[in-house]
Formats: C-alpha cells, structure tokens, sequence
C-alpha cells in the first residue's frame, strides 16, 4: 500500500509554480478585494452618519431652529464629500478630530462667554414669546360657557398635542404647546370627532391615562393672539376653552392683569414691571453686557463670599501645589538611594493613592473624617468629637491634607523620573569640588530639576485652582456662609462656587456662572503666561 504522504509529495513536485503573471492576478484580486470591504465600511459608516444627521435636520425643521439646521446640512454635506473625493487624503484624518474639537471645545467656549453676557437663568430661559405664552397660561381661567370640543390627543417626535374638532362646523385643526390649532385636511372621522391625521400618532386610551399629568399641563393657543385662548382637556376626550386674566397688548409692549387692573412693560430688563418694580416670571433672555461681571463687584451680597473664596482658591492651589511637590521630591530622593532595600515595593505602596479614583478617595476620607463615627475620631483619637469637616477652619485643613494624600504619588513619580534623568557625573564633580549633600542638591540637582518639573508644577497649579471634585466630594464647600444670597461656604473654590451659582439653589443664574467662570479663565491663563515665561530662564541650565 502507497505512503499518502510521499503521493501528496510527487504531485506538489509535479505542480509548475505560479508564474509571475499569475501571481500579479492574484496580488491584484487580493487587492481589489480589500478597497471592497473597505468602501462598503466607509458607506455603511457614512449612511450612519448622514441617518443621524437627517433625524437632526427633521428635528431642527420642526422646531424652526434655521441658523443650526443649516451648519448640520453644511457639515454632513461637507464630510459626505471629503470621504467619497480621491483627492481630499488629508482632510479624512483631520475631518473627526477637527469636528469634536469644534464641538467639545470651541462651541463650548464660545456659548459660555455669551451666556456671560445675559441674563439667562431661573425666570429668564426663553424667548419673549416664550415669555408671553407661558404667562398667559398659568393665568388661565376656563369660560363659563364654553363649547365643548371633541379632541384626540396625538403626538410627533414626542410632542404632544390635540387634534380638535370644531363642534359648529365640524373642521379639524391641530396644535401644541408651541403652535397654535391650525387647520388640517384628511383626517380620519369617527362619529363626528376627528380621531387620527397623518403625521401624527393618536395616543390611545390606555395611553392617555397613563400621561395624564402631561395631557392636563397641555394648552394649545387658539390662535396666534394669545388673548384668544386656548384648548385644555381634563380627560383627553374633551377640551373647553381657557382665557388668560392677563391680557396681552403687543403694540404697546404691556401685559395687563384684568383682575387688578395692573399694567406691567417692557422697560428692557426681560421682564414685565410694574410701576412699583414688580416683575412678572418668567421672563425672557437679553443681552445685559457687563451687568453681570459689575454685580459679581459691586452686589454686597456677593461681593464678600466672592472676596473669601477668590483668596482662599489661590491659599488653597499654592499650598497643595507646594506641600504635594515638596513630599513627592522629598520620598522621590529617599527611595532613589540604591542603597535602600525594597525600593520598588516601597513605590508601589506610595502610588496607591495615584490609582484610586479622587472622587472615590475623597468620599472615603468624608466618611473616615465624620465628626460622630468616623475612624480618625472613633478609633484613632478615642471617640473625640472633633469637627473636621464643620468647622471653618478644620474643614480647610481636612481639604489640604486629603489634597497632600491625593497629590504626592504623582509628584513623586515625576521627581523620581526627573532625578533619574540627571547624570551621575553631576554628582560626583559636586563631590570632587568639595560640596556637601545639601549643597549638590539645593544649587545642582533642584535648578536641574525645575527644568522638568516647572511646567508640570504650573499644570498642577491650574489643574487645584479648578479642584471641583474634591471639594464637592468632600465638604460640599462647607460650612455655609451666613448671610449671602448664594450658597457657597468657607471651602468652596471658585469652580464649586459656579456650580453652586448655577446649579443648586432656588434660583439659578447660569449667566453670572458664566461671567465667573470667564474669570476663572482670565486667571489662570495671566498667571500660566506669566509663569512659563519665568521658567524659560530655567532652559539656560540645559
């Protein structure tokens, strides 16, 4: 019986090898093949893109956003043809990171010093329009002897609104919120009452009680005159028409309250006044200039806390900075002495800190610094009841020294990578000179040093000038000041107090956030300037 094996030999020897055309087939076929794959990727990837972009376009057609629904048409039509051109090569690599640069960055810049310059914040969201309808609404009162209008509630890319049947003519009209009842064709008939129009979806039974809380806030404006009214329905089956006590006189630019016989204008400051400075809310954003940058110096109010806490954001970054270097250099010169043992352990051990998550770390030391059970009182000093978190000036302590925990295996890494870079020789010509250690360190190896470590040590800087996780982590900004009319505290930093500008608190004023945090930029990058420009005599050591 033949080998298999010596078979399979004798015909692969007897198999001519590819010739060099064959194999240039091949190579071209494989080639092919690949561009393939790659085209249908890119198309799927693009279809994706454009699927996105064309929901967008419909959303922004909707609600008649034209200024970003031209920049979405513009950019999807812009990448369509840089990925389908042969010849735009480099704008395909560049094109993604240049979008979310834009996005991310840019546009985000860009909004938050306009907001700087408005009034936008509780009371003052929306347009003068907006304004308008949403007075107007809250003062409505159902009349006595309105008809009653068959509706149907029916909803569009998750507005809600009502298709309503006029009950004297029998015509159909739909409108939300936003739009006022407007005229439609077509719509399917039951018994009198429209109950389906294309375009929209008719919510049905079950799903109206289970939105009910939506369906009874839902007024839809009976017309573009706002004093006409609106449709309400209690039980999205019939509505009754609500009038407005307040009427609306466009012309004149006043809202009048029929009850009272108050008139209230327009005197330029985004809301309706009265004669005695009463404003009706909401009102409307504006443009108010430097407004908010001239109260954030001149409101009492305001003025003191932001006095407190600006002193106490630099106190709070210039002594973290230092203290986390100067523990980071110290341990990196320790654990840099070959002659210790168990050098690497050690380094693990210290970096730890590094690892954990600060936002994790710094609710662990929360807890750990409760004045009632937490373990440096219970265990640690023997159930003392000591206030680390609620006195002022313990509460600044606690954030320093959780700061030092945080920070110094990061400036310890970067001193032991900057020591290491150093040359042995430095060294011993310090030695052969005559120099002591303290010598060798203090007028070679830290100006040395500072070559590497300075522009890190102004990054760490601006990076505590904006420490917003520990503090909020940690103490919220505790303990509250007395007597301020927003809600910062003795630790709070300048970013906290933002945040609690614009996002904590019964009113939320996202423009005088936003001139802070101007600011905050100005700042820092003044005091980041100034500080690489110092360190640029440092590159003469090199």
């Amino acid at each position: 019986m033949s080998d298999p094996t010596a078979v399979d030999k004798a015909e692969a020897e007897q198999t001519p090898p590819p010739t060099r055309r064959q194999r240039q087939a091949a190579s071209i076929a494989e080639a092919a093949s690949g561009r393939i794959g790659w085209m249908l990727l890119k198309i799927v990837l693009l279809a994706i893109v454009d699927a996105i972009a064309l929901y967008a376009a419909f959303v922004l057609f909707t609600h008649h956003e034209w200024v970003v629904l031209a920049l979405v048409v513009l950019v999807t039509v812009l990448v369509n043809y840089i990925y389908f051109s042969r010849k735009a090569v480099p704008a395909k690599y560049l094109t993604p990171g240049v979008i979310f640069l834009i996005l991310f960055q840019v546009f985000t810049l860009l909004y938050t010093g306009y907001i700087g310059f408005t009034n936008y914040g509780t009371g003052h969201n929306g347009s003068k329009d907006q304004a308008v309808a949403a007075l107007m609404r809250s003062a409505q009162e159902r009349v006595e002897d309105s008809p009653v209008y068959p509706v149907t509630v029916v909803e569009q890319l998750g507005t809600l609104g009502l298709l309503v049947t006029d009950p004297d003519d029998g015509d159909v009209s739909v409108g939300t919120n936003d739009q006022p009842l407007a005229d439609v064709d077509g719509a399917t008939m039951d018994g009198g009452k429209a109950t389906a129009v294309d375009g929209w979806t008719s919510l049905s039974f079950a799903q109206v009680l289970a939105r009910s809380n939506e369906i009874e806030q839902l007024s839809v404006p009976f017309s573009d005159d706002p004093n006409d009214g609106a449709i309400r329905t209690p039980d999205g089956q019939n509505g009754y028409l609500y009038v407005s006590s307040l009427e609306y006189d466009e012309a004149a630019g006043t809202m009048t309250d029929t009850d009272s016989g108050t008139v209230y204008e327009d005197i330029g400051t985004g809301a309706f006044t009265s004669a005695d400075g009463e404003e009706l809310l909401p009102g409307w954003q504006i443009t108010v200039g430097f407004d908010n940058f001239v109260r954030a110096v001149t409101d009492e109010s305001i003025r003191g806390p932001l006095i407190s806490v600006t002193i106490w954001t630099f106190v709070f970054a210039l002594i973290s900075v230092a203290s986390t270097f100067f523990l980071g250099l110290l341990l990196a010169l320790v654990f840099n002495n070959t002659r210790m043992r168990f050098r690497n352990g050690y380094r693990i051990l210290l970096i730890l800190p590094y690892a954990f998550p600060a936002f994790l770390s710094a609710l662990v030391w929360a807890g750990m610094m409760n004045e009632s059970f937490g373990f440096i009182n219970q265990v640690i000093f023997g159930g003392a009841s000591i206030p680390w978190l609620t006195d002022p000036v313990l509460a600044k302590v606690s954030v320093l020294i959780v700061n030092l925990w945080l920070g110094f295996p990061y400036m310890f890494l970067v001193c032991m990578g900057a020591l290491q870079g150093i040359p042995e020789e430095v060294n011993e010509a310090g030695v052969m000179d005559g120099a002591n250690p303290w010598q060798i360190f203090r007028q070679i190896k830290l100006p040395l040093l500072l070559v590497t470590v300075a522009p890190l040590l102004i990054s760490s800087f601006a990076f505590n000038f904006n420490n917003f996780n520990l503090i909020y982590m940690l103490t919220n900004g505790g303990p509250r000041f007395d007597d301020v009319s927003i809600p910062v505290g003795h630790t709070d930093i300048l970013i906290s107090m933002v945040y609690k500008v614009a996002f904590t608190g019964q009113t939320r004023d996202y423009g005088l956030a936003s001139a802070f945090t101007i600011i905050i930029f100005i700042v820092v990058a003044v005091i980041s300037i100034i500080s690489f420009r110092k360190t640029k005599a440092l590159e003469e050591l090199n």
